[in-house]
């Protein structure tokens, strides 16, 4: 019985070692017929996008490229440079220079709109009791000169004092005045119609008709755009009663807000760069104003920035943008077309031989409308792609069906 045990032991034994060896030699023909070249297809500007035949790219439509595999079935690890050749360069228009150290311009642009000079407008208010009569200005933004008539006002009070001057003047007729008594008395009832609004040549008119008029015209004491209205005709006003207001329009403002860290970049009286929509080129103006504390319910600041109006073709209301700029020294600085910017952060092309190229991340700083600043990642004396650098990212990713920054797992700080 025992023997017999171990025939049956020895039996099973043997199968077991048979099949594993099929086993096995069915896994290395499968790995073997695994091993046979497939080919991938890949999309240019998408290269996420892998297929195992030739079509379109779902996301753009662009014909799919072939990318070569090895013979596990995965893409083939992407080259870390481009090399072309002079006529590849030469229809490219790729364009190298060498990066050195210069002055960068940090420009703030404050969003800002035109506003009336409240130094440059003038209030009218009534000098009389009475009432309007006749009304000269009807609506705002007309255009008044200086000495045009305002409005035309009847005033007891006016009639009083007219009736008091043709007296004097009457009796320094009659009388005579060798002691110039009447004299002081006629200079006197005349100063008062003055300062109750009447001109000189108004009261030398009453002078000469005798006779006091039933209204007295007002004379606007300024030129300027009407800004207000306060009263309408057949209206009884006070003394001190608000009547228009006028606004010189010769310069004017550009309110804007700016947050208290940016205020120490300018000072009053400094000389900035305004750009008013629907102009070409921006206007010169001077700091007028920066408000010492932070407007209510927010943090920024307000900044008043005069600027000059000799045409009159600003009008309050504009939108404006404020440039302030400052001077930054010893920078490395390229054209902004050189850098190339992508989901993983930024990076330029630099030439590391004779026509190969390699993509190398950096980390942007401050930029203006012409250059940006790099704040690491190049050196003085490195040659760069600043011209062209969009078609070499794109000759990478037609040769090697990938982001030449893939993998690189870098972020960005660009401020």
């Amino acid at each position: 019985m025992r023997s017999i045990l171990v025939k049956y032991c020895l039996i099973v034994s043997l199968l077991g070692i048979m099949l594993g060896a099929v086993a096995c030699g069915q896994k290395q023909e499968e790995e073997k017929v695994a091993g046979h070249t497939h080919d991938t297809y890949t999309c240019p500007m998408h290269p996420q996008i892998r297929e195992k035949e030739p079509g379109r790219c779902p996301i753009c439509g662009m014909d799919l490229v072939k990318v070569a595999t090895n013979p596990s079935g995965t893409a083939q690890q992407k080259q870390e440079g481009l090399m072309l050749s002079e006529a590849q360069l030469r229809l490219a228009n790729v364009q190298v220079d060498t990066v050195g150290t210069g002055n960068q311009a940090r420009q703030t642009v404050l969003t800002g709109t035109l506003a009336v000079n409240a130094n440059e407008t003038e209030s009218i208010s009534s000098r009389v009791t009475g009432r309007i009569e006749r009304l000269y200005i009807r609506q705002t933004g007309e255009r008044v000169r200086k000495g045009a008539p305002l409005m035309d006002v009847y005033s007891e009070q006016l009639q009083t004092l007219q009736q008091e001057y043709l007296l004097a003047v009457a009796q320094r007729r009659e009388l005579g005045d060798p002691e110039g008594r009447y004299s002081r008395l006629v200079e006197a009832a005349a100063q008062k119609l003055k300062l109750l609004g009447m001109t000189a040549a108004q009261v030398q008119k009453l002078a000469t008709a005798g006779k006091a008029s039933p209204t007295v015209t007002f004379f606007s004491p300024a030129s300027g755009v009407v800004q207000e209205i306060a009263v309408t005709e057949g209206q009884y006003v006070g003394e001190g009663s608000r009547l228009a207001s006028l606004a010189d329009l010769s310069t004017i403002w550009v309110e804007a807000q700016l947050y208290p860290w940016e205020a120490s970049r300018v000072e009053t009286g400094s000389r900035v760069q305004v750009q008013v929509e629907g102009f070409s080129q921006p206007f010169t103006g001077k700091v007028a104003f920066i408000n010492p504390e932070l407007q209510p319910g927010s943090k920024v600041l307000l900044m008043r920035v005069e600027i000059a109006n000799k045409k009159n073709e600003l009008l309050p209301g504009m939108p404006a943008n404020v440039q302030l700029s400052e001077q930054k020294q010893k920078t490395i600085t390229l054209p902004l077309e050189a850098v190339l910017r992508d989901s993983k952060g930024s990076y330029v092309w630099k030439q590391t031989g004779e026509n190969t190229f390699q993509p190398v991340m950096v980390i942007t700083g401050s930029e203006n409308a012409n250059t940006i600043e790099i704040n690491t990642g190049l050196e003085q004396g490195d040659r760069v792609v600043v011209s062209g650098a969009y078609l070499l990212h794109s000759e990478y990713t037609l040769r090697n069906g990938s982001d030449p920054m893939a993998g690189h797992g870098h972020g960005t700080t660009e401020m």
